[in-house]
């Protein structure tokens, strides 16, 4: 199983939320509705990411990619309601890729 070894700590929900709601409000320079619809969809998200991570750490079960794959199609039903067509075209072709963590290969 892959541990973060020497990665530091994990960011906190709230901290990976403004990550993404700054770089989307930057892109798309979202009104303050939008921007407050969108901060919850992540806010939501990385907790219940959190919560299934640790689930799955304290059950010293595998990675569900299934349960996962469900959290982020979930997110993104709840942001097409939030952002225009081409607006989430945008995040899930450039955006969301560039912010994904980067993997070190492994030595």
């Amino acid at each position: 199983m892959a541990n973060a070894q020497g990665g530091g700590q994990r960011r906190t929900p709230e901290e990976r939320t403004k990550r993404v709601v700054d770089t989307l409000n930057t892109v798309f320079h979202l009104d303050n509705a939008v921007s407050g619809q969108v901060q919850t969809v992540f806010m939501d998200y990385y907790k219940e990411q959190d919560k299934l991570r640790e689930s799955m750490q304290n059950g010293g079960g595998g990675f569900d990619r299934a349960a996962f794959q469900k959290l982020m199609d979930d997110r993104d039903e709840k942001l097409k309601k939030s952002l225009t067509a081409d607006q989430f075209k945008k995040y899930k072709e450039e955006i969301e890729p560039a912010l994904m963590p980067r993997r070190r290969p492994q030595q």
